[in-house]
């Protein structure tokens, strides 16, 4: 990734921004402990090697009319490298899919799907994924209600880590 090593201060800054990446400058060095000037110069490095990737806010989807959250599990009849890519492609074209994570197992994709109602889904389903080239089958869950969702890594794991290896 980076040949900047992390110190406890930048994970600190990391850890903050993580949970609340709309703090001002001042805000987020008075909760790591240093002054505004240096702590704006970490985070402009620490966005220039990759750590801090973006910034967003959290929609509700629900709230915005999008009722249906599904998991699709899917199998590709090629795992070539081309076909992978070809898929991911594919993938970044297609609105209701929110992620695309490739994995090691039975399924070669898992894709996060959000759709207004079930019938969007369902045509998506079978005009778009289903038919889409290379796709050898697809299984999907539903979403009841989620439980857990947490930004980012869990930096308390991290340090825990990190004191017991220093």
């Amino acid at each position: 990734m980076s040949s900047h090593r992390l110190d406890p201060i930048d994970r600190k800054i990391l850890a903050e921004l993580q949970q609340d990446g709309r703090m001002t400058n001042v805000e987020l060095a008075r909760r790591v402990g240093i002054s505004a000037p240096p702590c704006l110069r970490r985070v402009r490095t620490l966005e220039e090697q990759g750590y801090i990737q973006g910034y967003h806010a959290e929609v509700d989807s629900r709230a915005l009319g999008f009722e249906v959250q599904v998991f699709a599990s899917v199998g590709l009849q090629s795992q070539a490298e081309a076909d992978l890519r070809a898929f991911e492609d594919r993938c970044q074209g297609w609105p209701l899919v929110r992620e695309c994570h490739m994995l090691n197992g039975e399924v070669d994709f898992i894709l996060k799907c959000v759709a207004p109602d079930l019938s969007t889904f369902q045509s998506f389903l079978t005009g778009e994924l289903l038919t889409a080239p290379n796709v050898a089958s697809v299984k999907t869950s539903l979403v009841i209600r989620g439980a857990k969702k947490a930004p980012g890594v869990p930096f308390e794991v991290l340090e825990d880590r990190l004191s017991r290896s220093a």
